[in-house]
């Protein structure tokens, strides 16, 4: 379905902004910032939700994990390479932890239906956190091991926790969607049932 919606967006769109700008997953944040790094399905819904967390500067679409260079959307929403749809989030660690950060991305995934997440179908869309540090990987393992023995799942938890690979960032015209085309994101997320299974997994917010 959001393929369908991409495609009624401009060609032009495409050849706007910085296409051949990269970000590494494993480079060092500056002194104010730090940078952290998540898949979980459709990244236009990701970066709204980790843009509404106080203390996050910015959520960046892209794409990690897989074995080429450069992908574009159309390769990877294929699943021709390897990657997943991912955001990289940028925050202020004086007014938001890492802890917190990993408890947004938790909330608004379905951590045990592998390959998939929602409407969306594919390697391409299963979940992750991508680890920078040991910090950071000791916090994420103990942030699912919570989960898991809290028992509020009788299937096994399947996102991934695995360092940090190069990230790409997405198309331009993928950057703040849900704020550019509001009402072809709020159709295509009511469409994909992304609420209703979350209030599923985790119950109302």
């Amino acid at each position: 379905m959001r393929r369908q919606i991409t495609r009624v967006l401009t060609v032009a769109v495409l050849l706007v902004g910085a296409w051949n700008v990269q970000s590494t997953g494993l480079a060092s944040a500056d002194a104010t910032s730090g940078k952290a790094y998540f898949a979980g399905g459709c990244f236009w819904c990701m970066e709204e939700v980790f843009e509404k967390v106080e203390g996050v500067l910015s959520a960046t679409s892209g794409y990690m994990g897989g074995t080429v260079s450069n992908p574009t959307y159309e390769e990877v929403s294929a699943g021709r390479t390897g990657h997943t749809e991912s955001v990289e989030v940028v925050y202020d660690p004086a007014k938001v932890s890492y802890q917190k950060l990993l408890d947004a991305f938790w909330r608004n995934v379905d951590p045990i239906t592998p390959n998939a997440q929602f409407c969306d179908h594919g390697n391409q869309y299963r979940s992750a956190i991508f680890f920078r540090t040991d910090e950071e990987k000791r916090a994420s393992d103990s942030s699912k091991q919570a989960i898991e023995q809290s028992r509020r799942f009788k299937e096994p938890i399947v996102t991934q926790i695995v360092m940090a690979p190069q990230f790409y960032p997405a198309e331009e015209y993928h950057q703040d969607f849900y704020k550019k085309n509001p009402i072809r994101y709020k159709l295509y997320k009511y469409n994909c049932g992304r609420t209703q299974r979350l209030e599923e997994l985790w119950g109302k917010p």
